[in-house]
C-alpha cells in the first residue's frame, strides 16, 4: 500500500492531490467543510433547537419509570446530573464542527479510516432512523386522535405515512429550514408543558395524591436512572458536530470556551432543564393518570378545541425534535456512505424508510433495553473520539486528507485497525456491564484506542497531527482560518476568514 504523507516541513498542510469527484466516493457537497460565513445559528436558535429535540414523548417514560421507585425530588436530581454530565461531554465533541466544520461521519474517517468510517457511522445513521419512526408514530397517534375526535375516523398508518413525507420535505430543504421550525415549535413547547403540569397537578390533588411525596414500590437504582438519561442522549453526544457546524463562532476565538459559547449556554442549560422539565411531566402523569404517555392523559381531561390545539403542539413537539435530532444525523451518514451518488434529500428519504421497516412501535414497549443496547456501541465511539481529537491530535487535524482516496487516511486498505479494535472491544465489554455500560463503553474505548493508536498504528502510517503537533496550519476557525473546496481544481486550501463576514 502506497501511503501519502504531506511534507512535514510545511507551513501549510498539502492541498489535496487532484481527485475528480465523478469517480471516488469521499466528495459531495453536503459533507464538506462549512465556512464561518455559512454559519448562522446563534445561542437563541441552537436553545430553540435544544428544546426542541428534548421534548419528546419517550422522554416522559423516562420520568414514569424513575417514580415507579423513588421520590420525584429523587428523580428530577438525578436527570438533571445526568443531562448535565452529558452536556459536558457532549460540548467537547461539539468542538469538531465549531473548529473545522466537519460533520461527524467524515471526522470520523480519522480514527476509522476512510472506509472504516461506514461501520460506526451507519451504526449511528441506522440508530437515528428509527428513532425518526418512534416519533413520528407517537405524532401519527396525536394527529389519529385529533381527527377520530373531530370526524370518528380511525386511522393512524395514513398520518403516519403523512407526518412522515411532511418531515422529510421540511428536513430536505436543509439545516435553516429546520431552525426556523425549532423558533417557531419551542415557544408552543413551553407552553403545552406548563398548561401539562398543572392539569396533571389539580387531577393529582383531586385523587388525594401529591407528586412530590409518591413513591412507587418498584425495584430500581439511582445508578440505572441515571445511566439510562445518560444514554438516551449519547447519540447525539457522538454526532452533534452535524449541527455545532452550524454555529456562529467569534472571529478571535482560540479560547475554547469563547470559540464554543453559543454551544455551551445551550446545551449546559436548555438541555439539562428542558429534558428534566419534560421527565417531570412524565413522572407526574404516571403518578396522577397511571399513564406516563401525555396523548392519552390530554385526550381524557380535554374536549373541543382545546383537545384540538394540544395535540397538535405535540404532533410541533415529534416533528422539531425529528429534524435536528434524527433526520439530519442518519441522513449525513447515508450520503458518506454513498457520495457522490447519494445526494441529501435522497438520504433524508432513505432515512424515513429505515425507521418505518423498523416497526418503532414495538420498539417504544421496550425502550430502556433499546437504550442500553445501542448506547454501549455508540459511548464506545465517543471515547475513540475523544481520545482522538484531544489526546492524540490535540484538536489539529488535517482535513484535507479526509477526502483523500490514496492518503494519511488510508490506513490499512482504508481501514483504521485502531479504532475498529478498540470500538469491537469497548462494545463488548460495555453490552454485558448491565447498568454501567455507558460508562465502560467510554472508558475502554478511549483508553484502548489511545493505546492502539500511539503505540501501535500512527507508528506504521504516520499522522502529520502526531509528528507536528503544534502547527498551527492544522487548525481553522480558532486561527481565522477556514476549510476550503476549490471545485475547479479539484483541491483543498486554508482561506482566511473575511473579517466582513
Amino acid at each position: 500500500m502506497t501511503l501519502n504523507t504531506p511534507d512535514i516541513a510545511s507551513d501549510i498542510p498539502a492541498a489535496a492531490s487532484p481527485v475528480s469527484v465523478s469517480r471516488h466516493n469521499l466528495l459531495e457537497k453536503t459533507i464538506l467543510p462549512i465556512k464561518r460565513q455559512q454559519r448562522s445559528i446563534g445561542t437563541l436558535g441552537f436553545t430553540w433547537i435544544w428544546i426542541g429535540i428534548a421534548f419528546m414523548i419517550a422522554t416522559f417514560q423516562l420520568g414514569a419509570t424513575g417514580v415507579s421507585g423513588m421520590s420525584l425530588t429523587q428523580v428530577v436530581l438525578i436527570i438533571l446530573l445526568a443531562n448535565f454530565v452529558l452536556a459536558l461531554l457532549m460540548t467537547l465533541t461539539a468542538d469538531i464542527g465549531t473548529e473545522h466544520g466537519l460533520s461527524f461521519a467524515v471526522y470520523l474517517r480519522a480514527p476509522f479510516g476512510i472506509y472504516g468510517t461506514h461501520i460506526p457511522s451507519l451504526f449511528r445513521g441506522v440508530i437515528a432512523a428509527i428513532w425518526f419512526g418512534i416519533q413520528t408514530y407517537l405524532g401519527a397517534l396525536a394527529l389519529n386522535g385529533i381527527i377520530e375526535y373531530l370526524t370518528g375516523f380511525d386511522n393512524w398508518p395514513l398520518w403516519y405515512v403523512i407526518f412522515a413525507v411532511v418531515q422529510i420535505i421540511n428536513t430536505a430543504m436543509g439545516i435553516k429550514a429546520v431552525e426556523f421550525l425549532s423558533s417557531i415549535a419551542a415557544p408552543a413547547i413551553i407552553a403545552i408543558s406548563v398548561w401539562m403540569y398543572m392539569t396533571l397537578d389539580v387531577l393529582a390533588t383531586t385523587k388525594g395524591v401529591n407528586i412530590w411525596t409518591f413513591v412507587g414500590d418498584k425495584q430500581l437504582s439511582w445508578t440505572t436512572l441515571f445511566l439510562a438519561n445518560v444514554a438516551f442522549w449519547s447519540t447525539l453526544a457522538i454526532d452533534i458536530p452535524n449541527i455545532t457546524r452550524y454555529l456562529k463562532t467569534p472571529l478571535d476565538s482560540r479560547r475554547f470556551i469563547k470559540r464554543n459559547k453559543h454551544a455551551l449556554l445551550a446545551q449546559l442549560l436548555a438541555l439539562p432543564l428542558t429534558q428534566t422539565w419534560i421527565a417531570l411531566i412524565g413522572a407526574a402523569s404516571f403518578i396522577a393518570a397511571g399513564d406516563w404517555n401525555p396523548i392519552n392523559v390530554i385526550q381524557v381531561q380535554s374536549t373541543g378545541i382545546s383537545l384540538v390545539v394540544l395535540m397538535l403542539l405535540v404532533v410541533l413537539a415529534q416533528w422539531s425534535t425529528n429534524t435536528a435530532a434524527n433526520l439530519i444525523p442518519a441522513a449525513l451518514t447515508f450520503v458518506n456512505a454513498g457520495a457522490p451518488y447519494v445526494k441529501y434529500p435522497v438520504a433524508v428519504v432513505i432515512a424515513g424508510i429505515i425507521g418505518t421497516l423498523s416497526m418503532p412501535w414495538a420498539i417504544l414497549d421496550n425502550l430502556f433495553a433499546f437504550l442500553f443496547s445501542y448506547g454501549s456501541f455508540l459511548s464506545a465511539i465517543g471515547g475513540i473520539m475523544i481520545a482522538d481529537y484531544y489526546l492524540l491530535r490535540r484538536r489539529h487535524l488535517n482535513v484535507p486528507e479526509l477526502y483523500q482516496v490514496q492518503g494519511q487516511f488510508y490506513y490499512w486498505r482504508g481501514f483504521n485497525p485502531a479504532g475498529l479494535l478498540a470500538w469491537s472491544l469497548a462494545s463488548v465489554l460495555a453490552f454485558f456491564s448491565g447498568d454501567w455500560a455507558f460508562v465502560v463503553g467510554f472508558v475502554v474505548g478511549l483508553v484502548a484506542y489511545f493505546v492502539l493508536m500511539k503505540f501501535w498504528v500512527a507508528k506504521r502510517y504516520p499522522q502529520r497531527e502526531l509528528l507536528t503537533p503544534d502547527n498551527e496550519s492544522l487548525l481553522a476557525t480558532s486561527v481565522g482560518m477556514n476549510w476550503s473546496y476549490d471545485g475547479e481544481n479539484d483541491s483543498f486550501h486554508r482561506t482566511p476568514i473575511n473579517r466582513l463576514d
